[in-house]
C-alpha cells in the first residue's frame, strides 16, 4: 500500500456526477482536507445538452453543481453562487433562446471559449467562486453514453438513459461509450495520489459508472489508498429495480476493475412514510442493506443515519461528511487530521 504523507492534509477525491457530488462536497469542504472533485462530462439533456449540441462545448452542468458546492461563504461568493444557479425561465410570449438555460452553464461555456480549454475554465470558475477545492473533468473527449438493454435495444445519450419514457420495465444490461475517451492528466494524478476516493452518491449508470468507462480511470483508482462507495438511498425505476446494496457494489466493481472497494457507507435512518409512498408511485424503494454479502467480500460496512427527507430523499451533507472523515481518521496517520475543526465536526 502506498505510504501516507505524515503531517499533510488528507487528499480526498469525490468521483461522480452533479447532484450527488454536490451533496458530498458541500459537507466535506468545511473540513481541513485537500479536496478534489472528478466529474463526468457526458450530459446530453437540458441546458448542458443544448450547449453541447449548439456550441460544441463539453456539458458543464455537473461541474457547475460541484463548483457551487465548493464556493466560499463570504457575501461575494454567495452572490456568485446564486448567479451560477440562476435559470432563465418564464418568457411571457413565445420561446426565447435563453429559456431553460442556467447562467452558470453559460458562464463556464464562455470561460471555455476564452481560456481555450475545459480544465482552465473550471479552474477560473473555481477561483472566482473562492472554491475550497478543485473540480476536474474526468475527460475532455466528446463522447456519448450508451446503454444496452436486456432486450437488445440500445439507448443513445445520457438523458435517454436517465429519463426513460418507454421500455422502463426493461433492465440495463451494460453501459458503454460510443468511442474511446481519454482521461485528463489531472484526474489520473488526483486518483492515483488520493488517500480516499469517495465514489458517489449518484445514479449508478449515468453518474458513477460513466467515469469508470474512461480509459485509465479504473487503473488510477486502484492506486488510491482507500476507496469508499456511498450507497444510494433509493432504487431507480428502469435503472436499479430490486437492487440491493450488494447489487450496486457488484456493478461498481465490474466496471472499476482492477480497483476494489474498501468500504460502503449506507443509511440507517428510517424515511418518512409520506416520502416512501411518493417514491413508490415512481417505482423507487429504499435500498436493502445486505451487509453480510458485502462483508463476505472483505468490504467494510459503515451504517449511519445519513438521509435527509423533505420533499426529496437526499443524503444529509453534514452527516455524510462526518462519516467520511470518521472513516479516514481511523486509517491514516493521526496528526494529519487531528485538528480542532475536524474534531468539532466529527463530534457534531
Amino acid at each position: 500500500m502506498r505510504p501516507y504523507r505524515v503531517g499533510s492534509a488528507p487528499r480526498v477525491v469525490v468521483l461522480g456526477g452533479g447532484t450527488g457530488s454536490h451533496t458530498a462536497l458541500t459537507g466535506l469542504r468545511r473540513h481541513p482536507i485537500d479536496l478534489k472533485s472528478i466529474v463526468s462530462v457526458m450530459d446530453s439533456g437540458g441546458s448542458s445538452g443544448r450547449l453541447r449540441d449548439e456550441y460544441g462545448v463539453l456539458p458543464p452542468g455537473d461541474a457547475r453543481q460541484c463548483l457551487v458546492a465548493l464556493a466560499g461563504d463570504d457575501d461575494s461568493a454567495a452572490m456568485l453562487r446564486a448567479l451560477f444557479n440562476y435559470r432563465f425561465r418564464g418568457a411571457r410570449s413565445g420561446g426565447h433562446s435563453l429559456d431553460g438555460h442556467n447562467l452558470g452553464n453559460l458562464f463556464i461555456s464562455a470561460l471555455t471559449d476564452i481560456t481555450g480549454s475545459t480544465e482552465s475554465a473550471y479552474t477560473w470558475a473555481g477561483r472566482l467562486l473562492g472554491a475550497r477545492g478543485q473540480v476536474i473533468p474526468v475527460t475532455t473527449s466528446n463522447v456519448q453514453l450508451c446503454a444496452m438493454l436486456t432486450n437488445g435495444s440500445v439507448l443513445h445519450g445520457e438523458s435517454a438513459i436517465d429519463l426513460r419514457r418507454d421500455q422502463g420495465e426493461v433492465g440495463i444490461d451494460y453501459v458503454y461509450l460510443d468511442q474511446p475517451a481519454y482521461p485528463t492528466a489531472a484526474a489520473v494524478e488526483a486518483l492515483r495520489t488520493a488517500d480516499l476516493v469517495v465514489i458517489g452518491p449518484g445514479d449508478l449508470y449515468t453518474s458513477i459508472i460513466p467515469n469508470l468507462l474512461v480509459d485509465g480511470i479504473a487503473e488510477a483508482l486502484s492506486q488510491a489508498r482507500f476507496r469508499m462507495y456511498v450507497l444510494n438511498l433509493m432504487t431507480k425505476d428502469g435503472e436499479s429495480n430490486n437492487f440491493r446494496a450488494s447489487t450496486f457494489v457488484e456493478q461498481v466493481l465490474e466496471y472499476a476493475r482492477p480497483a476494489k472497494v474498501d468500504a460502503v457507507l449506507a443509511n440507517t435512518l428510517q424515511l418518512p412514510e409520506t416520502a416512501l409512498r411518493r417514491y413508490a408511485r415512481e417505482g423507487a424503494y429504499p435500498v436493502e442493506l445486505d451487509a453480510d454479502a458485502l462483508e463476505s467480500w472483505g468490504i467494510e460496512v459503515l451504517a449511519r443515519p445519513l438521509a435527509s427527507a423533505r420533499h426529496l430523499v437526499r443524503h444529509d451533507s453534514v452527516a455524510l461528511a462526518n462519516a467520511v472523515l470518521e472513516y479516514l481518521s481511523l486509517r491514516i496517520a493521526p496528526p494529519a487530521i487531528d485538528s480542532t475543526n475536524t474534531q468539532r465536526a466529527l463530534n457534531g
